[in-house]
């Protein structure tokens, strides 16, 4: 028999068992005057699922393709548009507030987008 979901006060509590990285940009000037984005990425707990076969299916009409949903606390996303998950980077485009304090991540991999980018790699 599958053990009940955790809860507190009759709300299931978010599992975070998975770690991403998330990663923005800001534009530096190097010493020649040119300017580069330059990659600051920190570490948060969620849950990786799947994206829906919905999802997937309503994303390829649109040239997207939907790989990963990650959920985490609201207060732990910052608007970043790129995430790293288990080594390969993904690009974020959707986002969604499920609740007061969850956001939904819906992530794909983007051509041209260099895998471990947070490592220089």
């Amino acid at each position: 028999m599958p053990c009940a979901p955790a809860t507190r006060n009759g709300v299931p509590l978010l599992d975070r068992s998975d770690v991403i990285s998330l990663v923005a940009y800001s534009q530096i000037q190097d010493a020649f005057g040119v300017w580069r984005d330059v990659p600051t990425s920190r570490r948060v707990f969620c849950k990786a699922d799947s994206v829906t076969q919905s999802e997937f299916f309503n994303g390829g009409q649109n040239g997207l393709k939907p790989e990963w949903r990650f959920t985490l606390f609201y207060g732990d996303y910052g608007g970043e548009r790129t995430v790293i998950y288990n080594g390969t980077t993904y690009s974020i485009y959707r986002t969604y507030r499920a609740a007061t304090d969850i956001m939904e991540l819906y992530a794909e991999r983007k051509a041209g987008v260099n895998d471990g980018a947070e490592n220089g790699a």
